[in-house]
């Protein structure tokens, strides 16, 4: 998807955008994380005056992961809330704070489709739980601890004080 600051300072009305994206060869190498459907953007475009066009909207998008604690498959919708705001310079020295939020570019064209796969990137969760009661999995045995317990020696002694262990016998 890409807009032109030319037509955006020429039209009156916002653009309106709703566009799907690929995000799959992003999540390529993160293992337990799937994709199934592609990302949802459904954003407005608005001229705001002086080379300046403001998009806000918000992605939504579906992701299958395997919970963190037991390995269950997990599914979880993300909307993400996206807000750019992108100002058309002429060549480096037009570019006055540096630590603002705007993006400053220096092409008439703009695609956004980069602008919306770096926020989803950036709201990807670290990690995805089935349930929050999930007690996960043993580490001795590797027995589901949610379907009952294994019976495994859970106690964790210091190995060293482990030689104490037996003093007050």
């Amino acid at each position: 998807m890409h807009f032109q600051f030319r037509k955006m300072a020429a039209g009156s009305e916002p653009l309106q955008v709703r566009l799907q994206v690929d995000v799959n060869h992003l999540v390529q190498g993160l293992g337990d994380i799937k994709v199934p459907q592609p990302l949802l953007a459904e954003l407005k475009a608005t001229y705001v005056g002086q080379d300046t066009v403001d998009v806000h909207g918000e992605l939504s998008i579906g992701l299958d992961m395997a919970c963190s604690r037991c390995l269950k498959p997990v599914h979880q919708h993300l909307s993400i809330p996206f807000h750019e705001q992108f100002k058309l310079v002429k060549s480096s020295e037009e570019i006055q704070d540096e630590d603002d939020d705007t993006i400053y570019v220096n092409d008439e064209n703009v695609d956004l489709v980069p602008y919306v796969e770096e926020s989803f990137v950036l709201h990807i969760p670290i990690t995805a739980v089935c349930k929050d009661t999930c007690k996960g999995l043993c580490p001795n045995c590797g027995t589901d601890l949610n379907e009952g317990a294994c019976g495994c020696d859970t106690e964790v002694v210091d190995p060293r004080l482990a030689a104490l262990k037996d003093f007050f016998k």
